[in-house]
């Protein structure tokens, strides 16, 4: 075709060919311009599905109005040949780039800021790409990226039975058909599953990857080889390939390449913002090394010592978590892999750190023995290790010499002046209560908090000035609260009692301003003060997952700083990843910013992480009902109202969206019940308002929200700021209730 006019396009030269036609470089006799012309040939014309991927290639990419994706200026034909006319780019494809050799960082970087910050505006528009690869990227002369081949895109927003996945793309689009290219695939797509945008985020993590080391991530003699290898292995370790990467590269890497989608950037936003960090610090990130501390095995005989392993393994999290040279894994996400059968790689890529500690306990009457290894993930090799067999009145000795070792061996300065293990009682008896206490708190249940409250008060009866110990009582009466066990104007005046008294014995607990923190905003609408605690609490222990999250939903959310919030659970998510709760916290704020769809995603992510958390399907079910998915919204409350066990808070979430289907009499049933119950038992009164807020009525509504708030009920925290009360927003008797909460002057 060179030399011939299509149109008013001159054909100059071919610049390749692909799957979906061949693209020459053209001039536009109309605006004497440079084009990239891309012609389908007459050969495949006839072809229905190549057809149809060709026109849908421009209208993808023309609904882009985006300067890192390529701009569609025309889609025609002439003289039998069908034709997109597009943006010519003068510059080289990343394949090309990368040729078997490794960019440098930075320049890795700044196009992988620019490819993300792409999905990012795809996804937002409801696009997904599904063939993200190098030799679909062009990189101009002045490093700008531009994405291109939108031929396998699909609308997210649309459910049908298009495949998600190709090998040939010559198949029909049933799931079950691979489109796409095999290197670059996800493991959704490898399988023919249907695919969402965490699909391209994988895709990323494999050019990513490719452009860190200048090899692919998954490799294999034949087609079927790759994509068994995208489905079971895990790529080799970019630090033992590439010397110098900082540990942040490895992280944001493995956690676009993990294989459950769950367990990837939430979106290509959040994907961004990390990587546009790393960019611009890069050698600090290098500098500071990490550690997960595993849970320790209990090998005693009683396995209900396991309480005492547990405890072992935390108190060393939280002396190391307060040296400011190392980065430590939360205890919830490096608990969370007890059990599995996971080597040191892939754990240190799960949980993004360059050294693991675990051990064992043996305890038998007042003697314990106690092994423990610090491994070096890269090469798997240990770098220290050793066995104590020492009396119980030994264990504080112990938590020192092992924290102490781990110092020694990372090269971590110590804070002057300051212990390594600081010990709260000198009492084994009340230690030994006390770490029971918090086991069983940790297990978030009625029955198991009320055993650990239990256990606390007993370790205090034992040594009245344990400030920990008050800490761990401070904890029982807010969560008991904030769950709705317990009445919360009976509970939050013990929580506050029980952090002061803390404070009162060590006013450096940053657990303590924490609970007080929590405490004067939710309970005594006292704003000002529970951020001044939060602060103090964060100036302790900057490295605490559970102060950024409890600061951004006990304070910044209520007083409507959401970008702020939304900004502390990112963090609290950096410090510790796998923790369910705080992935749910980040789908909230979503919800409560009015970006529904990406609620929906997020929620979906959390409940692949902890399906039978009730709270998760609960507020999925909130977030389809704003998008008018009333049937979807029923399904995932029903589903929330069968794993809490009828929780009160759960029968009314239900009644109110079957009254808000207008299916009143189910409503009216389970509203029935609710007022049942309250003759037995605390049922929160707010959940009474929810049901009416749904039948709309709005002065029983308000009547008993005006009840909550003076139940200081912890859920009317989100009164000024979500979506489920812009009904009553309008009428001034909802914004009397806002200023009762010191929310409005």
């Amino acid at each position: 075709m060179l030399g011939q006019t299509i149109a008013h396009y001159r054909i100059i030269e071919k610049l390749g060919e692909g799957g979906m036609g061949v693209v020459y470089k053209a001039r536009d006799l109309h605006l004497d311009r440079f084009t990239a012309l891309k012609v389908l040939p007459p050969e495949k014309v006839a072809d229905p599905e190549r057809k149809r991927r060709f026109v849908q290639e421009a209208k993808a990419a023309s609904a882009l109005n985006h300067p890192n994706i390529i701009t569609i200026y025309d889609i025609s034909s002439d003289q039998g040949v069908d034709f997109i006319a597009m943006e010519h780019v003068a510059g080289k494809s990343l394949e090309q780039l990368i040729r078997h050799k490794a960019l440098r960082l930075e320049e890795a970087l700044k196009y992988a800021v620019q490819i993300a910050q792409t999905l990012a505006a795809a996804h937002a528009a409801g696009i997904i790409h599904r063939d993200l690869k190098p030799g679909n990227i062009m990189v101009t002369k002045e490093g700008c990226v531009k994405v291109l081949d939108f031929g396998l895109a699909k609308l997210s927003q649309r459910e049908t039975s298009e495949s998600n996945a190709t090998v040939t793309l010559e198949a029909a689009t049933e799931e079950g058909t691979i489109l796409g290219t095999v290197a670059y695939m996800s493991p959704q797509q490898a399988e023919g599953k249907k695919v969402d945008a965490r699909s391209d985020i994988f895709s990323f993590g494999s050019v990513f990857y490719e452009m860190l080391t200048g090899r692919r991530a998954f490799r294999g003699e034949s087609a079927a080889s790759v994509l068994a290898a995208i489905l079971r292995d895990e790529p080799e370790p970019v630090s033992q390939i590439v010397e110098g990467l900082p540990r942040e590269a490895e992280r944001i890497l493995s956690q676009c390449l993990r294989k459950n989608p769950g367990e990837r950037f939430a979106s290509a936003t959040d994907l961004k913002s990390a990587l546009e960090t790393l960019h611009s610090a890069p050698a600090i990130q290098e500098a500071r090394p990490t550690i997960a501390v595993l849970p320790f095995a209990n090998l005693s005989a009683d396995k209900e010592n396991e309480y005492f392993s547990d405890g072992l393994a935390e108190e060393i999290i939280n002396a190391l978590t307060k040296l400011p040279g190392l980065r430590v894994t939360a205890r919830t996400s490096a608990f969370a892999l007890r059990g599995k059968d996971l080597d040191v790689r892939e754990i240190g890529a799960r949980l993004n750190v360059g050294t693991i500690l675990e051990g064992s306990v043996r305890k038998a009457g007042n003697r314990i023995r106690v092994t423990a290894q610090l491994i070096n993930v890269a090469g798997g090799y240990h770098l220290w290790s050793e066995r104590y067999d020492r009396e119980m009145t030994d264990v504080f000795a112990i938590q020192d010499e092992i924290s102490q070792a781990i110092v020694d061996k990372l090269r971590v300065q110590l804070v002057p002046g300051q212990p390594l293990v600081k010990r709260y009682t000198d009492n084994l008896e009340a230690y030994n209560l006390y770490v029971k206490g918090r086991y069983y708190l940790n297990k978030r249940s009625r029955e198991a908090l009320v055993k650990g409250r239990e256990f606390l008060e007993q370790a205090i009866a034992l040594d009245p000035n344990y400030a920990l110990a008050y800490c761990g009582i401070a904890e029982f009466y807010w969560m008991s609260a904030h769950w709705g066990f317990l009445a919360p104007n009976e509970a939050m005046p013990q929580s506050k009692s029980a952090a002061l008294k803390a404070l009162q014995l060590d006013d450096t607990l940053p657990e303590a301003h924490c609970a007080l923190g929590s405490v004067l905003g939710i309970y005594d609408f006292d704003w000002r003060e529970a951020e001044r605690e939060f602060k103090r609490a964060l100036e302790l222990n900057p490295a605490s997952p559970t102060v950024h999250a409890r600061y951004a939903f006990f304070l910044l959310r209520p007083i409507g700083r959401l970008e702020e919030a939304t900004a502390e659970i990112d963090r609290a998510l950096e410090l510790d990843p796998l923790a369910a709760f705080f992935h749910l916290h980040l789908a909230y704020l979503f919800w409560v910013r009015r970006q529904y769809d990406r609620a929906i995603q997020q929620f979906r992510n959390t409940i692949e992480m902890e399906p039978s958390h009730y709270v998760g399907h609960w507020l999925l079910g909130v977030t389809y009902a704003q998008k008018g998915m009333f049937e979807e919204a029923i399904a995932a409350r029903s589903r929330a109202f069968e794993l809490s066990g009828r929780a009160p808070i759960m029968v009314a979430t239900l009644a109110e969206g079957y009254a808000a289907m207008g299916r009143t009499s189910e409503a009216q049933k389970l509203l029935a019940e609710l007022q049942e119950l309250a003759q037995k038992t605390f049922v929160p009164a707010i959940s009474i308002a929810w049901v009416y807020i749904g039948l709309r009525e709005t002065d029983r509504a308000l009547e008993w929200l005006n009840k909550a708030i003076e139940e200081r009920d912890p859920m009317v925290a989100g009164l000024g700021v979500e979506p489920f009360y812009d009904s009553l927003r309008s009428d001034p008797r909802f914004h009397a209730l806002l200023r009762k909460m010191c929310l409005l002057n």
